[in-house]
């Protein structure tokens, strides 16, 4: 009962997001165990001593005998293991888990959905079918005693109460999965973001799905371009394949040849990275809470996003903590930008606004002691050293984040 599992639809997720919620369950006696399905960071999580195992897991699979099995294999997976809590994150690690884990009688079972996903989310036919689905099998999954679902704004808290998905007593609000504020740090000593004419330096750093707004980022470049504007649009991130709402790379190849946008591909060290652009942009059409902009926060940029749920929970006074923009507007996203290009003094005043929101409501250590809470409310039992993480370890700190 001194186990812990994280569960995850990507072992990427795992590494770049739970890896310090894990190395505190560790520093708290649990024995750690991460579930994904494989991957190139299954084996830099192995590295650093937890036990990885991949599942059996395809992130886009419809076939109802495939995902019975998935259901099969982790039942047996957490009958054998005997953990104390099983944790999933996004929407099918989070269904699935918890199903999993009830059928195995596992006492605690948690899980976090940060967004909505592709299903709803999308327009597409395929998804507009699937979502009676999803919200039954989320039905019969995230209820019952020992269960608690955390949701990341208040839209999807509402969206989950309107429609009676899941028991409201069960529900959780906690704002994303934090950011490390000693990692993340000023730009630089006088300010944020530059304050001499030069050309603006623009990021969008997120998985090339279209529902990050992608294509109103290329619109708006191509505006500003045909202005003769020097702005500089750079794209950090890579298409996810097992994602339908995929950008296809040879789209991105040719926006880097048309020049329109500067394609950084993966980046390791995102800390270096936001100390050397401007600006953060996500015109995304809706999120949980993305870590993008509360990172790029916490380094003092000027964030651009829309006025969407997620969104608009990190930028929450339009012109004081950041700029909102409607959503699929690539005019009003032009013209965000524009004004930014034009007045570095704003850009300034806006990063240290959004710097001061970070550090006051997206700390990471925040985060955890409120996830240890629903912990320990679900399993006040189990071997608990402390109530709650006091601070993040060295090894923590060390830690790079990644897009």
């Amino acid at each position: 009962m001194n186990k812990v599992v994280l569960f995850a639809n990507t072992d990427w997720y795992l590494y770049n997001f739970k890896l310090s919620l894990a190395c505190v369950l560790r520093e708290q006696g649990f024995e750690v165990i991460l579930l994904s399905p494989d991957g190139e960071y299954g084996p830099r999580l192995e590295k650093l001593g937890f036990r990885w195992h991949a599942v059996p897991m395809s992130r886009r699979s419809l076939n109802p005998l495939r995902e019975v099995m998935l259901v099969v294999w982790l039942v047996r997976f957490l009958r054998r293991e005997k953990p104390g809590i099983v944790h999933g994150f996004t929407i099918k690690s989070a269904v699935y888990g918890s199903l999993a884990a009830r059928l195995a009688q596992v006492p605690a079972r948690v899980a976090s959905v940060a967004g909505m996903g592709y299903v709803f989310t999308s327009r597409d036919m395929k998804a507009r079918i699937l979502r009676p689905l999803v919200r039954g099998v989320m039905n019969a999954s995230l209820n019952g005693r020992g269960s608690a679902l955390i949701l990341q704004n208040p839209d999807d808290l509402a969206l989950f109460e309107q429609a009676r998905i899941v028991d409201t007593r069960s529900i959780r609000l906690i704002k994303g999965s934090g950011v490390n504020l000693d990692k993340f740090r000023l730009r630089t000593a006088t300010g944020p973001a530059q304050t001499t004419p030069g050309p603006l330096r623009v990021l969008l750093a997120a998985r090339l799905l279209w529902d990050k707004g992608i294509a109103e980022y290329i619109a708006a470049a191509r505006v500003l371009k045909a202005e003769n504007r020097g702005v500089r649009f750079l794209l950090a991130g890579l298409p996810d394949e097992g994602n339908p709402a995929s950008v296809h790379t040879d789209e991105v190849n040719e926006w880097t040849r048309e020049g329109v946008i500067e394609w950084l591909g993966h980046v390791d060290d995102m800390p270096a990275l936001l100390s050397n652009v401007d600006a953060m942009v996500l015109p995304s059409y809706r999120e949980g809470l993305p870590k993008a902009l509360i990172e790029a926060a916490a380094c003092g940029l000027p964030l651009i996003t829309t006025d969407v749920p997620g969104c608009r929970e990190v930028v929450s006074r339009n012109g004081t903590d950041g700029i909102l923009v409607p959503v699929r507007d690539h005019v009003a996203l032009a013209d965000a930008i524009r004004l930014l290009d034009d007045d570095r003094a704003l850009c300034v005043k806006l990063g240290l606004a959004a710097r001061e929101r970070a550090i006051a409501e997206f700390d990471e250590r925040i985060v955890l002691e409120k996830t240890f809470a629903v912990y320990l409310e679900l399993a006040p039992k189990l071997p608990w050293h402390a109530k709650a993480p006091a601070a993040l370890t060295d090894s923590e700190n060390s830690r790079v984040n990644t897009v």
